[in-house]
């Protein structure tokens, strides 16, 4: 009979070895299909938002229906990728590409639609409360940024001492460019494929931390500010922005305060997830109208999106930096 004590250690040691094995993974950037598959995962949560802030307006405009279609495509791309090594190298980038712009122009529609409203941008914050949640549609953005991202990686199957091939072997009209845009054209690709570009992801989680942050602040004002829980996001944001500016700075800062930073913000935005799914279910109705009280009651996927920025920061703390 084996002791529990030996069934715990040995599950403590796979534990710990997979866990190293994912971080070497990720410090070497062959972590494609993982990150293919969480960027076509964490797509329905945007899409999710989307559609029933959209029924709430009553999709009176047919852009409204982009962002859904756009989430679909991006789950089934990267579900796609996930599986195929062909199919990370052409669909992905394509629907990701597609999906980030369409979160540009959602972003001049909202912008357009505040300035619409009685007063426009001369009483910005009653507008802005009010009217459509202006940073909503660049929020979506992350999930197409992580499917570009996916493009330029390697497969966790790949060879270690694999490498970027140079761009004049690829594309013939390479050679006709200078030596030094050659060069430096050659550098970012390498780096972002050998998973150096920890200054550029810390820089991603700083734009997208403020666009949550915001998001979060504007949400909860509307409500007043009842719950003190309702203040941790708008905490939270302003100091996982600074831990990405220190990590841009500082390799000491991105190996510390970094990750702190961010796992805080996904334990809080999992924990805004629970109350804003409690608050869903506190409705009159409660689950007997679920649908009615997600579209009407508090943005349930709200908070997940405020973790994701997390995870944005805590991949970051996890790479390996720019070769220069």
């Amino acid at each position: 009979m084996i002791k529990p004590d030996i069934l715990g250690t040995f599950a403590r040691s796979h534990v710990i070895r997979g866990g190293g094995e994912i971080a070497e993974h990720v410090r070497e950037g062959r972590f494609q299909r993982s990150l293919a598959l969480i960027a076509g995962l964490s797509s329905i949560l945007s899409g999710l938002e989307a559609s029933y802030e959209h029924y709430r307006g009553s999709y009176s405009r047919r852009v409204m229906y982009t962002p859904l279609i756009a989430s679909a495509a991006l789950l089934g791309a990267g579900v796609w990728a996930f599986k195929s090594r062909k199919a990370a190298r052409t669909v992905l980038p394509v629907v990701s590409v597609l999906s980030l712009a369409d979160g540009v122009i959602g972003f001049y529609f909202h912008v357009r639609g505040i300035q619409r409203k009685p007063g426009g941008w001369r009483l910005p914050i009653v507008n802005m409360i009010m009217g459509p949640p202006v940073f909503a549609p660049l929020l979506f953005g992350i999930s197409a940024y992580l499917g570009i991202v996916a493009y330029y990686l390697r497969r966790e199957d790949d060879p270690e001492e694999q490498t970027m091939p140079r761009p004049a072997h690829a594309h013939s009209w390479a050679k006709y460019l200078p030596g030094k845009i050659e060069h430096e054209n050659i550098s970012w690709r390498q780096d972002l494929r050998e998973g150096r570009f920890q200054k550029h992801m810390a820089a991603a989680t700083v734009v997208w931390s403020f666009f949550s942050g915001f998001e979060a602040w504007y949400s909860h004002y509307k409500n007043n500010f009842r719950y003190k829980m309702q203040w941790t996001p708008v905490v939270i944001a302003p100091m996982l922005m600074a831990a990405g500016v220190g990590a841009i700075k500082s390799r000491k800062v991105a190996h510390t305060w970094l990750p702190a930073v961010s796992a805080l913000a996904i334990a809080d935005g999992s924990l805004g997830f629970y109350y804003h799914a409690r608050g869903v279910l506190r409705r009159p109705g409660g689950a007997k109208l679920a649908l009615y009280n997600i579209i009407y009651g508090p943005p349930v996927f709200a908070p997940l999106l405020f973790a994701a920025c997390g995870f944005v920061g805590l991949l970051a703390s996890l790479l390996r930096r720019e070769s220069r």
